[in-house]
């Protein structure tokens, strides 16, 4: 284990990771205060996701090529130009001015997370090296976990942050101070990141919409599910819910957002000692299957609850958080997977951005679902159609190879 190049790369990961959950709350927060319907503001992150497609598509194959730490670098700054930028939004401006102008601003916001994320998470399978006691396969489980667990836990600080800094300070004076913290990160990994990380002198593949792994297309997809199943209910229904029907404060939504996201990030870095996972097992099939069923019964559950509307405010709450354990252990899983999967390391930077480009396109759908599905028919609604969602993902678990061939 590198420990220098694992603590810079963690660390701007973390920075980046704050700053995008704060911003989501600041401009969800924002927005919802001028007037905007539930679908405007699904509209105003669609373009975050979608930039988040190809970001990861091309990132991975420019991160193969230039190196890892690279388009890290490249992923802070433009967070930073970002955070500037959508700073500058008038309430004056009319409606469709202003969603093209936050649109526009959220999708560099989109390249720079999944620049950044896609280079940290890449990057871990080079720090991790084989020692010869044949256990790369567990701490790669255990290093990913923390990783992905600590950066989930920051995103859920950040929307508590993001929304005491609008209450406190403002929209502008939030934003400033985010692109701040991000500048300390970039300033930092300029100086101290020397070393050159996962460059490949592998031609680029023809296709890039697709992997030669089997099991890393069967799990692209899956993802795809999981995240979009998320989002549905996540990204607009659940915030707009807590404000109509159940009056909470900006504060009060804020709070709720990040102790989801943080306890989602605590039980994602603790999956290793929950999910123990051996290599040449059947272990990887038998865990994804599982986990993936329980968390689509879990939610069947829900969803029937609030519908009937059954104890509503408590359901949602507690049923919520619930639903933050059983996801974060198949997320967990999953990013495992996508490097357990990958048996040559010249291949991982660009099944790695494969797999998120997946994650982003389940997060488009599920960020524009979310407002569509609210507006139709409630929490409800969405919680129904995350069924669906997590359903396709538990079916397509069944496939996943039982052994993973250990490098």
């Amino acid at each position: 284990m590198k420990v220098k190049t694992y603590g810079l790369v963690t660390g701007a990961y973390w920075s980046l990771t704050l700053t995008d959950g704060a911003l989501r709350m600041v401009v969800l927060l924002h927005f919802h205060e001028l007037g905007f319907s539930p679908v405007e503001l699904s509209f105003l992150f669609l373009a975050y996701e979608f930039m988040g497609i190809l970001t990861n598509l091309f990132g991975g194959i420019i991160g193969a090529k230039s190196g890892l730490e690279q388009t890290l670098k490249a992923g802070l700054f433009i967070q930073v130009l970002a955070l500037v930028t959508i700073s500058f939004v008038d309430p004056s401006w009319g409606k469709a001015f202003s969603v093209f102008f936050v649109m526009t601003c959220q999708a560099f916001s989109g390249i720079a997370k999944d620049l950044t994320k896609m280079s940290s998470k890449s990057a871990v399978k080079f720090v991790v090296q084989e020692d010869g006691s044949g256990q790369r396969q567990s701490r790669l489980f255990k290093w990913v976990a923390v990783l992905t667990g600590s950066k989930n836990a920051l995103k859920g600080v950040g929307f508590f942050v993001g929304s005491a800094l609008l209450s406190s300070v403002g929209y502008q004076t939030s934003l400033f101070l985010l692109a701040a913290l991000v500048a300390v990160a970039l300033i930092a990994v300029l100086a101290k990141l020397e070393e050159s990380i996962g460059k490949s002198g592998k031609p680029r593949p023809e296709r890039i919409w697709v992997s030669r792994y089997p099991a890393v297309n069967r799990l692209s997809i899956a993802r795809f599910f999981l995240f979009g199943s998320r989002d549905i209910w996540f990204v607009v229904a659940l915030p707009i819910f807590l404000d109509e029907n159940l009056g909470w404060s900006f504060e009060g939504i804020g709070a709720f957002l990040a102790a989801w996201v943080i306890g989602y990030g605590i039980v994602q870095s603790g999956a290793p000692s929950v999910i123990r996972l051996k290599s040449n097992s059947d272990e990887v099939q038998t865990s994804a299957r599982m986990m993936s069923f329980v968390l689509l019964l879990f939610t069947v559950l829900l969803a029937a609850l609030v519908a009937n509307d059954i104890a509503r405010s408590v359901v949602v709450i507690i049923g919520l958080l619930l639903f933050g354990v059983l996801f974060a252990l198949n997320s967990s899983l999953h990013s495992y997977l996508i490097l357990a999967f990958t048996e040559d390391d010249d291949d991982v930077a660009v099944n790695v951005g494969l797999y998120y480009a997946a994650n982003a396109i389940g997060r488009l759908f599920g960020t524009l679902l979310s407002g569509l599905t609210y507006l139709w028919g409630g929490l409800s609604a969405a919680l129904f159609t995350c069924c669906i969602f997590l359903g396709a993902n538990w079916i397509i678990s069944l496939t996943f190879p039982k052994t993973i061939r250990s490098r």
